[in-house]
């Protein structure tokens, strides 16, 4: 049996993350954390690993537990070992060459093809370097899981693949799994910690119910406080009426009771909480406008790897003001050299086939957000776009950037940071046409459906790839799916999740 106890856990950075945080995570439980961007989860995940201290309280494992932490990023190290070798490295030096099969049988439950094996980390997709990632936790038999953004990458069929090995495999174990996913969360967690500053909550139940019961909890401690203030506003409008008679008359009785009903207000002003106010940043779009009907017309075009072998034929493609298309097809299908191809062409390049609108002004963001310098700081990027600098300041603190986080390097933002850092950088583009590959990577839920609304409300013509099962299904109007060696369009998502393993209407 293994457990990981936090009693009263803390932390605070410039401002407070968490704190008083108390609860047990034992076998079985398998615990989604939600907070927004830049609040706290991999603070709170570090802290469990041991590799931060936190300010306040303690964490108790149970002896001997051995904890698993899957991070996000990939270390720099392991970018020249192929993905075996990336793998049996995590094994220690010792048992290395008596125990390499281990790789190999971990390897086998992610279904990884052999060549994979002997491709150098670098050369690997981002979704297999996320389940190299896990391969390297998993394959020293950890007791307990601690899971950073697992999805991130994925396409469906590995999300899915993720989802049934946390299921079967891991079903035992403690596991605490920050994802901004709500299909994933709802697929794998029967447990949710919604972190915050102040209180946190934690309910035994998998996401969307969990949701559903912090509403209910949020709103009735929102009607406490309105009772509990509105009770104290009466109790010194008394004491007020008391002073005065009081003076008047001269009664010190009456002032004495004036003074205690203003301290019984004073106690229940003191003891109200703070209600919690999300801090992820406003997400917002918008959509500048053409006269142009048809802003892309591709005909007779094939799609093709970097070194020219082909992956599939575009044989001919209309997109309208309006479409919100969905491209769909597995990792290594060809949707992102696609977009890469649209890309070429929406900003000049004469690509023969593609013929884009003159009144088309391209918005783009991808999956490494690309847009992005690689130097500076919030403020230069923003300030860039020429709209000075108090319009700057105030641009970057409405999308949840304070003073501090202005200043920083971009490169030592979170990625949910950079991600709302590029988000905002499209609408400063004001474009009428959309291009976004993988969009709600590392935007947390609040931004996600603040994302989604955006591109509803202004009607944004876009085009979109996305292994987001909820976000598929909320925005596109539009859905192109690569089958065969060809682009051919579908009714809906649902035939393509189906195929994935993944049909089911709650995810």
């Amino acid at each position: 049996m293994g457990s990981i106890s936090l009693n009263s856990l803390g932390f605070t950075a410039t401002t407070p993350l968490f704190s008083d945080l108390s609860l047990v995570i034992g076998d079985g439980d398998r615990v989604g954390l939600v907070a927004g961007n830049g609040n706290g989860k991999t603070t709170l995940l570090r802290c469990i690993a041991g590799q931060l201290e936190p300010s306040t309280g303690a964490i108790i494992r149970s002896r001997g537990l051995r904890v698993g932490y899957v991070e996000q990023d990939v270390p720099s190290a392991l970018h020249g070992l192929t993905l075996r070798d990336a793998v049996l490295d995590a094994l220690p030096e010792e048992t290395r060459d008596s125990d390499s099969w281990r790789a190999d049988v971990v390897l086998d439950d992610f279904d990884t093809p052999d060549d994979m094996r002997e491709r150098p980390v670098a050369a690997l997709s981002g979704g297999w370097q996320r389940l190299m990632l896990i391969a390297r936790v998993w394959v020293n038999e950890p007791d307990a899981l601690l899971l950073d953004e697992p999805t991130n990458h994925l396409d469906l069929g590995k999300i899915l693949m993720v989802e049934r090995w946390l299921n079967t495999n891991a079903r035992n174990l403690p596991v605490i799994v920050a994802s901004h996913d709500r299909g994933f969360l709802d697929a794998t967690t029967n447990r949710t910690l919604f972190l915050r500053p102040g209180t946190s909550h934690y309910f035994a139940l998998p996401f969307t119910r969990a949701r559903a019961a912090l509403a209910e909890a949020d709103e009735a401690a929102e009607k406490k406080q309105e009772r509990e203030l509105k009770d104290a506003q009466q109790l010194r409008r008394q004491a007020a009426k008391l002073t005065n008679i009081g003076i008047n008359s001269g009664s010190d009785l009456l002032t004495l009771k004036a003074k205690y009903l203003k301290e019984r207000a004073a106690k229940i002003e003191a003891a109200s909480p703070l209600l919690h106010k999300e801090r992820s940043g406003e997400i917002r779009l918008g959509n500048s406008g053409t006269h142009a009907r048809v802003l892309v017309a591709v005909e007779n075009v094939t799609v093709s790897t970097p070194d020219a072998r082909p992956l599939f034929s575009v044989q001919k493609l209309h997109l309208f003001q309006g479409d919100r298309v969905v491209l769909l097809g597995r990792n290594g299908a060809g949707k992102s050299q696609f977009v890469k191809l649209l890309h070429r062409a929406m900003t000049g390049e004469v690509v023969p086939g593609i013929r884009v609108a003159t009144s088309l002004t391209l918005g783009y963001t991808d999956q490494d957000m690309s847009q992005l310098p690689a130097t500076g700081t919030p403020f230069d990027f923003i300030a860039g776009f020429g709209q000075g600098d108090q319009r700057t300041k105030a641009l970057l603190a409405a999308a949840g950037f304070d003073i501090d986080r202005q200043g920083k390097p971009i490169g030592r933002l979170s990625f949910g940071q950079r991600a709302r850092l590029a988000l905002l950088a499209l609408r400063l583009g004001e474009p009428n046409f959309y291009l976004m590959d993988e969009p709600t990577n590392h935007v947390d839920i609040a931004g996600q459906e603040r994302l989604e609304a955006e591109i509803l409300e202004h009607e944004a013509s876009c085009i979109l790839v996305s292994h987001d099962r909820s976000f598929v299904r909320n925005v596109g109007t539009r859905f192109l799916e690569i089958v065969r060696g060809r682009l051919v369009e579908a009714d809906d998502p649902e035939a393509f999740f189906a195929a994935s393993g993944g049909a089911d209407k709650g995810r």
